[in-house]
């Protein structure tokens, strides 16, 4: 049998890890890890950081990627057609999001999970920023979610050493 784009082959079923599953991003713990919404700071400054502040950022870890725009209200169906392209959907408000400062116009949080460094980061701000231009609207910022890591590691099971 052979392999489809969903499924693994047989050899990884049988002696690969698992494959761990993908950061949900309607988690109610997630905290923000990362952001940025000053146009002059690169992503890479904001990336380290974050990776040097509490709560910590762990690169090798997805985050919810969220971009913050403000949009006129009319563009808003036209935007989220457009970044459904690229696996963003429409995320909601949170209380700690920053408030709107552009008049006329409609906040709007587009997110997706993906695994975050500074390259990507860019690339997508980039991208965000486009097309806000283009819908006649600004972009406020962008910051990173992810669930807040353990304190403690779990005790290591095995026998003690005497």
């Amino acid at each position: 049998m052979a392999a489809t784009h969903k499924s693994r082959p047989w050899f990884l079923r049988i002696f690969g890890t698992k494959i761990p599953t993908p950061l949900d991003a309607g988690r109610s713990d997630l905290v923000v890890v990362a952001e940025g919404f000053d146009d002059a700071e690169a992503s890479s400054t904001a990336l380290e950081r974050a990776a040097s502040t509490e709560p910590e950022f762990m690169a090798e870890s997805e985050v919810v990627l969220r971009h913050h725009l403000d949009l006129p209200e009319d563009s808003v169906a036209d935007a989220e057609s457009i970044v459904a392209q690229d696996g963003y959907v429409r995320g909601v408000s949170r209380p700690e999001d920053v408030a709107q400062a552009v008049e006329n116009s409609v906040r709007v949080i587009f997110e997706r999970v993906q695994v975050l460094d500074a390259l990507h980061c860019s690339q997508e701000r980039s991208r965000m920023a486009g097309l806000a231009q283009r819908l006649g609207g600004s972009v406020a910022g962008w910051d990173a979610l992810q669930p807040p890591v353990l304190a403690e590691a779990p005790p290591k099971r095995g026998r003690r050493k005497s």
